[in-house]
């Protein structure tokens, strides 16, 4: 389908208020947009200028309730997500949900890239979480888990940077694309002195790499690294680096977050539909309020015309 997908997210947060205004604000062509979603929920929240195709997912009106965390509402998020997969639009470009209702409803995933990875994967492909602002990117090598359980295998690395390289090329149409790899400890362990994944996991993973000619630096102390980036941003110059490659989720979205705000963009790759999403989530202390700022949603939209 030659379309752009947007779900709403949980009807319980700000997804459908931040559509409506980006769709408003943008205002595509109504046979470039399909909404998956419900009209009584998009009625709830706003109204659309134009009068864009609507995917029904049922939900009942007395369901709405800005700010809750509610099994329906996950239902519906976890509904809205599946079809999308099914529909196999141009792109997707998804509104936050919440977690914890996803599981209120018993769909235990630990996001929407792994229920998007569920339905769309195939050949052993993986879907990775890739920041964007501007030339401003971060790769994620683990995503949504405890500090504490944060495992990664040299195999793991490989794989993931890989699949990297091939998006820059396929995505970005950028043939050589340079990587900088964070340490995983402070100062990069400190040759073993402050922790061995570096020694035992990123550096054996870099060699190989190196040796399939993927331009990629040895570990870096991120801070340092993420201070020079922040500065080429903010300055609007030309980075050292095509991509920043982060080893937990916190690590990576902190300086990309502080220094680009709304303007980033959550991407995933490594699947064959390309899907964005706002930077943010559901806002649910805003949510019915219509204060809800779109510039991510935006954001998100933009990225994938």
């Amino acid at each position: 389908m030659n379309k752009i997908a947007i779900t709403t997210g949980d009807p319980n947060g700000i997804g459908a208020e931040i559509t409506i205004k980006a769709l408003n604000e943008l205002n595509l062509p109504k046979d470039k947009i399909l909404i998956i979603s419900n009209s009584k929920v998009l009625d709830y929240y706003g109204n659309l200028k134009l009068d864009y195709e609507v995917v029904e997912i049922p939900y009942d009106t007395e369901n709405i309730k800005p700010g809750q965390i509610t099994q329906e509402a996950g239902e519906f998020s976890f509904q809205s997500l599946k079809k999308v997969c099914e529909i196999k639009p141009q792109a997707i470009v998804t509104a936050p949900v919440a977690k914890n209702a996803l599981h209120l409803a018993n769909h235990h995933f630990n996001g929407q890239t792994e229920i998007l990875q569920k339905y769309l994967a195939h050949n052993n492909q993986l879907a990775e979480m890739l920041f964007v602002a501007g030339n401003f990117r971060v790769l994620l090598l683990t995503r949504h888990c405890a500090l504490k359980e944060i495992s990664l295998t040299k195999e793991i690395v490989i794989e993931k940077i890989r699949n990297l390289s091939e998006t820059f090329k396929t995505n970005f149409g950028i043939l050589h694309p340079k990587f900088a790899l964070c340490g995983f400890n402070p100062h990069s362990g400190e040759e073993g002195i402050l922790g061995r994944e570096e020694i035992d996991i990123l550096i054996p993973a870099v060699k190989a790499l190196q040796a399939e000619e993927i331009n990629i630096t040895m570990p870096l102390p991120a801070d340092t690294l993420f201070v020079k980036a922040a500065k080429h941003y903010l300055n609007n110059e030309i980075d050292d680096y095509d991509c920043y490659i982060a080893n937990y989720h916190d690590q990576g979205l902190i300086p990309i977050k502080t220094v680009a705000g709304d303007k980033t963009v959550n991407t995933t790759i490594g699947l064959d539909i390309l899907r964005t999403s706002p930077g943010h989530g559901t806002a649910f202390d805003i949510a019915g309020k219509n204060i809800a700022d779109p510039t991510s949603m935006i954001e998100a939209i933009k990225s994938v015309l």
